[in-house]
């Protein structure tokens, strides 16, 4: 809607995984490199964790489109699967018809898979999104997946992308024998407020922003406050702010906007000390510590 008035080419700020909009934080770029290494490597297991809306689609996104063309991939996007559904979402993802529901005869197909890969030259990447859904059961049956190697090299390479809960339940005491076969981990985190800055800006420029729209010091900061840093919530705020920034003919963003942009998105009473005061209670405090002093009155 706004595209136009502000000379742009594109929306800036839609959250879809569109790696034309992939921007290398440090710690992104660090994500991006160690699973291509992993990857190409032949290492087995990878895991990529992050809150909600921190990235990792979008970096396992970029990871694919560097990957050698003919690698074979398959990717897993339904975590709610018994171990045979996710046995046969693989074959199926492979490219593997025909081939009877249970579990010896699924993994023998897949076994033989990645072996012509292997004599082809070829790696294989499964990715399994939202990984943090997975009952154990399914987990295990991974790790059975990742038994299929050679002497010397791993046939099949693993990348777990998932919410923090995720690494919670690798480390479960039952699924020790899969925790000892992850060779990466890697935590996104958010954006510190200078990264939020080049964020913004970037994703400006990608869309084709000459300097007809810019947002100030305040209202970045009150975008980095709002999202704690969170791409996907930076990316809320900002459409939102420049829906306001358009009704109101405005082109450079001040702080009212943004918060006239977050009251749209939480309501018209939405205060930043009312939310901390709501997480804070959530949380179960912190509760003010009051000390009690000696009374002094009528004495000098």
């Amino acid at each position: 809607m706004y595209e136009s008035y502000f000379g742009l080419s594109k929306s800036p700020f839609d959250n879809v995984p569109d790696t034309s909009f992939f921007f290398g934080s440090a710690q992104h770029n660090e994500a991006l490199a160690q699973l291509l290494h992993c990857v190409e490597s032949r290492r087995g297991f990878a895991l990529l964790s992050g809150e909600i809306g921190a990235g990792k689609t979008t970096v396992t996104r970029a990871l694919l489109k560097r990957l050698n063309p003919r690698t074979a991939t398959a990717i897993i996007t339904n975590s709610r699967l018994t171990g045979v559904q996710l046995l046969q979402t693989v074959a199926r993802e492979f490219g593997l018809e025909g081939v009877k529901p249970s579990r010896p005869e699924l993994l023998e197909a897949i076994n033989r898979f990645l072996i012509d890969c292997l004599a082809q030259d070829r790696n294989v990447v499964l990715l399994v999104d939202e990984a943090q859904d997975l009952p154990r059961s399914t987990l295990e049956e991974l790790r059975l997946i990742s038994n299929l190697e050679t002497e010397r090299e791993k046939l099949v390479q693993i990348v777990l992308v998932g919410q923090p809960e995720l690494r919670r339940s690798v480390d479960h005491p039952d699924l020790r024998q899969l925790r000892q076969r992850i060779t990466l981990r890697f935590h996104l985190q958010g954006l510190d407020m200078a990264e939020t800055q080049h964020y913004i800006n970037h994703r400006l420029q990608c869309a084709g922003a000459s300097g007809s729209v810019r947002f100030s010091d305040r209202a970045v900061a009150t975008v980095w406050r709002y999202s704690r840093g969170i791409p996907r919530l930076v990316n809320l705020a900002c459409d939102k702010s420049l829906l306001v920034a358009f009704t109101e003919n405005q082109r450079k963003l001040e702080q009212a906007t943004v918060m006239a942009g977050l009251r749209e998105i939480e309501g018209q009473d939405f205060d930043f000390r009312s939310r901390e005061r709501e997480e804070a209670a959530a949380r179960g405090g912190p509760r003010r510590t009051f000390i009690k002093l000696p009374f002094f009155g009528g004495q000098r």
